[in-house]
């Protein structure tokens, strides 16, 4: 569920930020599948981060 969860909030933050910047920009037209294809590799990217975050204390040496 928490794979699912990554992709649908990075779906809708990129999607967001595309439109918001794209208006700011002065840009006419709103290009979906960039959103798409930044939201996905976003997920992908916090995905291997959270997989690389240890779950519990780390040990004091």
């Amino acid at each position: 569920m928490k794979y699912i969860m990554a992709f649908v909030w990075s779906f809708l933050l990129v999607t967001m930020l595309n439109y918001v910047a794209g208006s700011i920009a002065g840009i006419t037209s709103f290009d979906f599948m960039t959103g798409v294809i930044v939201s996905v590799i976003l997920g992908v990217f916090i995905i291997v981060i959270t997989a690389a975050i240890p779950d519990g204390e780390v040990a004091d040496v």
